[in-house]
């Protein structure tokens, strides 16, 4: 097999769920959503390429699936952590400090400015609007997991926690 053909066979391998996807949706360009959620769910972000593939299996301009993905803030175009971990920055979590837990957690993975992902692709810390969870403030999310309250000697714990589980 010739380097061409073996690049060509991995990316059908690659884009292989992605056609799942779409095939489990009939193709149909009014699921837009539903389907950038499923690929998003398979890959944890939108990449460019399966976003050009999917509005050409649908029909519509690459332009239009970009908007869609742009517009929702729970698409990410980059890649995420194995952790993502989430910040509630709303009213109530503001006033009780969580400022102080995204700054804990910043400094105990390395990222600050616009680096929001570690180097190990193991944690994403992103501060949130809202979680809609004002009872339990300050509050993060750590992928499923609620937590309350939390300080930032806590979060740094659950991190560590984490760190633990994964053998770090």
């Amino acid at each position: 097999m010739d380097a061409t053909a073996k690049v060509a066979q991995e990316a059908g391998r690659r884009f292989e769920k992605v056609i799942q996807i779409l095939d489990g949706h009939n193709r149909d360009r009014t699921r837009l959503v539903p389907i950038l959620q499923a690929v998003q769910e398979e890959y944890r972000y939108l990449p460019e390429e399966v976003m050009t593939l999917v509005a050409t299996s649908l029909g519509i301009s690459p332009a239009k699936v970009y908007g869609v993905a742009t517009f929702y803030s729970h698409f990410a175009l980059q890649p995420k952590g194995k952790y993502v971990i989430r910040v509630c920055d709303g009213t109530a979590c503001h006033v009780k400090g969580s400022q102080d837990l995204v700054d804990a957690l910043q400094g105990k993975l390395g990222l600050g400015g616009s680096r929001k992902t570690t180097a190990d692709m193991m944690f994403t810390l992103e501060t949130v609007s809202c979680l809609g969870a004002c009872g339990l403030a300050p509050a993060m999310v750590v992928n499923e997991d609620v937590h309350g309250q939390v300080g930032p000697d806590q979060a740094c714990e659950i991190l560590e926690g984490i760190r633990q589980q994964e053998g770090m």
